[in-house]
């Protein structure tokens, strides 16, 4: 079904393009973005977000969406999102405290501590919402936080507004962890970690941190958005694959993923949770998240309930797309999941790889500083149920082609 809209309006008011005297110097930060090749065009995909996408016109087979149980474009959750907006309106109208915290809301938070295994959890506008106000909640001035050095931005950002000491240790590197810890005087201690890491494809050892969080008497916060729905015999996460849910204080995850939806959660018992309804300030002060994306994620959990078929088969798909590339000598580092980088030397090289693979009929990303460290980048292939093995073959045969060539 095809879906136009159009602008209607019947006025509108003079452009100004003359670029503000005080802003003239952003010419030259965006000169250097440009030549150094780390200027990002945005792509206007139409349609649904399918295993084929069209981007700028161009029909492509997708292999930078996070949808990696292919829910965001599956009819049911489009019926569910629709069907939510009627009930409950376009928007939510008001903070979750003033009146936007709807039924489907409320709903949702339930559904998420059955699929959990919590006590509560509260629904953010973003998962990136839900990282920076949570951390900045629970830890301050005079509190350490230790963070993986491979940590999403939003983690990254919710340690800068705590004004904590914050303690950035190697990527995994437990040892490293627990020196800081042992040897950094605080009033109080938070471990912070990603469970699967969204660039380059690890799992942190989650089982260790839990144990050291334990020795250090630390609290632990993992954020799963990249495992929710994908591993545990339940579906739940890492944390349940890693069976240390008890050891774990504060779950955070996004809606956006696996789900299909959007929006972000903070999990845990019913404590943490009423305290951060009073001091988490991006729930406090923004607009609940639409009641059709609480709606959405309500049947995409059902969905996962009902069909863990989805995750064992990615499961499955993913190891073999792997082991072909190590097979063919292909720098995909210590990648164990769905996330799977092909390391490259220059961003100029990653842009040219990424390009031809276009030319296949691919679409996969190339990820460069700032969303990588300096000195790196990397193609990042985002696999999903809705990927075939065939098609997953094929795009690994191009690679191994593209990648191949330039490296002999």
């Amino acid at each position: 079904m095809s879906c136009q809209y159009e602008i209607t309006q019947q006025t509108a008011l003079p452009v100004n393009q003359q670029l503000p005297e005080s802003l003239t110097w952003l010419q030259e930060e965006l000169s250097t973005v440009i030549s150094d090749n780390l200027f990002r065009p945005v792509r206007i995909r139409s349609g649904r977000q399918l295993s084929t996408v069209t981007l700028n016109g161009l029909p492509l087979i997708n292999f930078g969406a996070n949808d990696y149980l292919g829910y965001a474009g599956d009819a049911r959750l489009v019926r569910a999102s629709a069907k939510g907006a009627c009930a409950e309106g376009a928007g939510a109208g008001a903070s979750p405290l003033v009146s936007g915290h709807s039924n489907l809301h409320d709903t949702l938070g339930k559904s998420l501590s059955l699929l959990l295994g919590t006590d509560d959890s509260l629904i953010f506008p973003s998962g990136y919402a839900a990282n920076t106000a949570t951390i900045a909640c629970l830890a301050g001035p005079g509190d350490l936080i230790v963070s993986d050095a491979h940590n999403h931005a939003s983690i990254i950002d919710g340690c800068r507004l705590s004004q904590a000491d914050v303690r950035i240790y190697p990527h995994r590197n437990v040892t490293a962890a627990a020196k800081i810890l042992q040897t950094i005087p605080a009033r109080r201690r938070l471990i912070v970690t990603d469970s699967l890491f969204s660039m380059d494809g690890t799992i942190a050892p989650l089982a260790d941190l839990a144990q050291l969080a334990h020795d250090t008497q630390s609290m632990l916060l993992v954020d799963e958005a990249h495992a929710t729905g994908l591993f545990g015999a339940h579906g739940s996460g890492l944390i349940e694959a890693a069976d240390i849910a008890s050891s774990v204080a504060v779950r955070i995850g996004t809606l956006s993923k696996a789900l299909g939806s959007a929006g972000g959660f903070v999990s845990g018992h019913h404590t943490l949770i009423e305290f951060l309804r009073h001091r988490a300030r991006s729930w406090m002060f923004s607009t609940a998240h639409p009641p059709a994306s609480a709606a959405v994620a309500i049947e995409s959990i059902n969905l996962i309930d009902k069909e863990p078929f989805r995750r064992q088969k990615l499961a499955e798909r993913a190891f073999q797309f792997r082991k072909k590339l190590t097979d063919h000598k292909i720098n995909i580092g210590d990648a164990e999941a769905h996330i799977v980088p092909v390391f490259l030397k220059t961003p100029q090289e990653t842009v040219e790889i990424a390009a031809s693979l276009a030319r296949d009929g691919f679409f996969v990303p190339a990820i460069r500083p700032p969303s990588v460290p300096r000195n790196s980048s990397l193609l990042r292939i985002s696999l999903s149920y809705i990927h075939t093995q065939d098609t997953m073959n094929a795009l690994s045969d191009s690679i191994i082609n593209f990648v191949g060539m330039r490296h002999e």
